[in-house]
């Protein structure tokens, strides 16, 4: 039992040093700041609720894209722009962003015409599970990410 407990103790001390280390939060509140805006957006333009959009893909902003530049910027300050940590989240970064403009967008417009296939021919001969559109983003949703990532890196790094 003691080990138990001991193993316990390790775990919440561990988590401890992750969610107040100045990367991490830093880095989480970049993330929810765009999934907050996207959820906000989206009551603004539509007087709809969608909690989805507080932890879902796509959509304005780039919650992905805000969240890795965050982490960039946040590695980069901390250990320098010229560290080796800072170059591997740098390239990190890119490959999500990429991802998010490039193959996941692709897979969304897909879905799209996938779905409207399935409208016009009718459900019976498909499956009537719609497929998620909004999965990628434009460059603008990844440039708003990118702006949010680096303003919010930028203020909350150095509160």
């Amino acid at each position: 039992m003691s080990s138990f407990v001991d193993g316990l103790k390790d775990f919440w001390d561990v988590l401890i040093v992750i969610i107040t280390h100045k990367i991490f939060y830093t880095t989480f509140i970049s993330w929810f700041a765009a999934q907050f805006i996207k959820f906000a957006l989206n009551l603004i333009l539509h007087h709809k609720i969608n909690f989805h959009l507080l932890v879902g893909t796509g959509g304005m902003p780039s919650s992905h894209t805000a969240t890795v530049i965050a982490v960039t910027n946040a590695v980069g300050m901390d250990s320098g722009y010229d560290s080796a940590v800072f170059m591997v989240a740098l390239c990190y970064c890119i490959v999500v962003i990429s991802d998010a403009m490039g193959v996941r967008r692709a897979a969304g417009k897909q879905a799209e015409v996938l779905n409207k296939m399935m409208d016009e021919f009718g459900h019976q001969k498909f499956s009537p599970n719609r497929l998620k559109e909004l999965l990628g983003h434009t460059p603008l949703e990844a440039i708003a990410g990118i702006l949010i990532g680096l303003f919010l890196s930028i203020i909350i790094y150095n509160w």
